[in-house]
């Protein structure tokens, strides 16, 4: 069974980093998309970014430029370096994995922008 431990959240002033970080484990590959969402309070869950095996990604325009998904295939980790904070990127942020039809979900990490 795939299980996803996130880490690297917690508060931050506005125009600050923080870098996330998602551990999987059971998997015996590569081929998988992994990424990140997030739910602000009282919103919906929404994408912010994931990235292939091909390691190509994909960011959601309201945090591109700011917000970089990387990953080490080795480690079987993935990354969200996030930059120039703002108190809209407030929420609790999910890891997911995606391989074939499955997906898989971490517990969430919070992070809150605040000055």
């Amino acid at each position: 069974q795939v299980q996803l431990v996130e880490s690297g959240g917690g508060l931050v002033q506005p125009g600050e980093s923080l870098r996330l970080s998602c551990a999987a484990s059971g998997t015996t590959d590569s081929l998988y998309r992994m990424g990140w969402y997030r739910r602000a309070p009282g919103k919906t869950r929404e994408f912010v970014a994931d990235i292939g095996s091909d390691n190509i990604p994909r960011t959601a325009n309201s945090v591109k430029g700011r917000f970089t998904i990387s990953r080490d295939n080795a480690k079987k980790t993935a990354y969200l370096q996030m930059t120039s904070l703002k108190p809209d990127d407030t929420g609790v942020y999910y890891c997911n994995l995606v391989r074939f039809s499955n997906i898989f979900w971490g517990q969430g990490t919070q992070v809150t922008v605040s000055s």
